[in-house]
C-alpha cells in the first residue's frame, strides 16, 4: 500500500467501511447495555446528575438516535455512494 500519495476510491471505500462497522458496534453495545443495565447506568448517573428515570432514559433514546442519524449521514450514504461510483 501506498500512503504518500492521494487515496483511491477503493481505499476511502475501504475507511469508511470500517468506520460503519466500528459505529455501529458502538451503537449497539450501547444500545445493548442500556436496555439490559438501565437501571445501573441510572444509579451510576444520579450520582453526579439530579435526573429523574424518565428524562434519564429521554437522553439515552435521543442519544442513540442522533448518533444513528450520524453514523448514516457521515458513513453509510458515502459508503453508498462510493460503491455505486466504482
Amino acid at each position: 500500500m501506498n500512503f504518500g500519495g492521494i487515496m483511491s476510491i477503493v481505499m476511502i471505500t475501504k475507511v469508511l467501511a470500517w468506520c460503519l462497522v466500528i459505529n455501529y458496534s458502538i451503537l449497539l453495545v450501547w444500545f445493548l447495555f442500556f436496555i439490559i443495565a438501565s437501571h445501573m447506568m441510572y444509579k451510576w448517573h444520579a450520582k453526579w446528575f439530579k435526573i429523574s428515570v424518565e428524562r434519564f432514559h429521554e437522553i439515552h433514546y435521543f442519544g442513540i438516535a442522533i448518533y444513528k442519524l450520524l453514523i448514516l449521514v457521515f458513513n453509510l450514504v458515502p459508503y453508498l455512494a462510493l460503491r455505486i461510483m466504482a
